[in-house]
């Protein structure tokens, strides 16, 4: 079995720590293939960057036709429905894998994201998803993403911080950390945090894997149907369905 697991921004160190977690989390003789496009925003913070990475993630996933499984790692989930429609294979984000895995082992569990603006995705998502109501609270740390790849940045001690914030004022009993670029920090802060503290690539690969081995498929009925046939123009010809 094999599992794509794309980080769409471009930040290469970014996707090597994302494999690393993603490896650790998949089982014995599944291989796990993270991998990063060469061209789109080098972190993904908010809307505007949001809608220059779905191409860069299509064009990655259009390289794996041999993949079983795929994982979006970039927590609003960015491109998730489009990269449905690009492939049969089942395809999972990290942000919907971290939110029902957390449903299932607390009542309420709060969200520590990087900045402010990516508040609003992340609710609008729990929304989407049928779990705005499980969540305490969405919260920002304020910590750039690339500010998580930074050699003595404070990210870690900051992100920490506000975890004690939310078990102290949202009444959460589980922390979903809100970025691809955590994934490192999770069994660290857990055992300060004395709570479950989930890292959406760990949860992703555990799902994706799950419907791999269970023969599942991504319908093709309606909504996630391929695309239709025609001509893309300029760079983005190289997406014109074939």
């Amino acid at each position: 079995m094999l599992i794509c697991v794309v980080n769409p921004n471009t930040t290469a160190s970014m996707t090597a720590k994302i494999g690393v977690a993603a490896k650790a989390a998949a089982s014995p003789g599944v291989e796990v293939r993270a991998v990063n496009p060469n061209f789109g925003p080098p972190s993904i913070e908010g809307y505007f960057d949001e809608a220059f990475a779905v191409p860069g993630l299509l064009d990655e996933i259009a390289r794996a036709p041999d993949a079983n499984a795929f994982v979006v790692a970039c927590f609003d989930d960015t491109g998730l429905e489009a990269a449905r429609c690009a492939t049969t294979a089942p395809v999972v984000g990290i942000g919907e894998s971290a939110f029902h895995v957390a449903s299932l082992i607390a009542e309420k569990f709060s969200v520590v994201t990087t900045l402010a603006r990516s508040i609003a995705p992340i609710e609008k998502n729990l929304v989407k998803y049928g779990l705005a109501a499980r969540c305490a609270r969405v919260r920002a740390a304020d910590v750039p993403v690339l500010a998580l790849e930074e050699p003595g940045s404070d990210a870690r001690r900051t992100i920490e911080a506000e975890i004690f914030r939310a078990l102290a004022e949202d009444g959460a009993d589980a922390i979903v950390l809100g970025c691809a670029g955590m994934t490192d920090l999770a069994r660290d802060l857990e055992q300060k945090a004395g709570v479950p503290v989930l890292d959406g690539v760990a949860c992703a690969v555990g799902l994706a894997e799950t419907l791999a081995r269970l023969g599942l498929k991504t319908s093709k009925r309606n909504s996630y149907a391929p695309p239709l046939a025609k001509a893309y123009a300029g760079e983005f010809a190289k997406f014109s369905p074939r």
